[in-house]
């Protein structure tokens, strides 16, 4: 998709041209995607089934659904459970938001990009 190793001084006028016309479909791409993102969900459910969650792609917790057997529980077995059910949403609405991510820009990975940053944050600076 990118080669951000060409060498400049071997930039021909159609290259430049491919890279605008690049430039603006992600542009127009990014617009349709924030669009998508703030109504963007994911969905999950506690181990037990007791417990559904819907989260935002910003991370809010927009829903917790207790069933009637979850009031049952004890309050650290319930506390475990809506924990349970906001990690799995968490989980649902990230595969979506890189679903969404991978079909607007083919060829970046953002799971190779976010494993990179965090070499690059353990890395021990002198």
């Amino acid at each position: 998709m990118h080669d951000f190793a060409a060498d400049p001084d071997g930039f021909r006028d159609d290259d430049i041209a491919r890279a605008e016309e690049e430039a603006e479909r992600i542009l127009a791409w990014t617009d349709r995607a924030q669009a998508e993102l703030q109504e963007l969900t994911g969905t999950g459910e506690s181990p037990s089934g007791q417990v559904t969650a819907v989260v935002a792609a910003s991370g809010r917790v927009v829903e917790v659904s207790l069933r009637p057997r979850a009031m049952r529980l004890d309050s650290r077995t319930l506390s475990e459970e809506v924990l349970a059910a906001v990690a799995s949403a968490g989980h649902d609405v990230t595969r979506r938001v890189e679903e969404l991510i991978r079909q607007g820009l083919p060829g970046f990975d953002p799971g190779q990009a976010v494993a990179r940053v965090e070499r690059v944050m353990n890395m021990r600076w002198r």
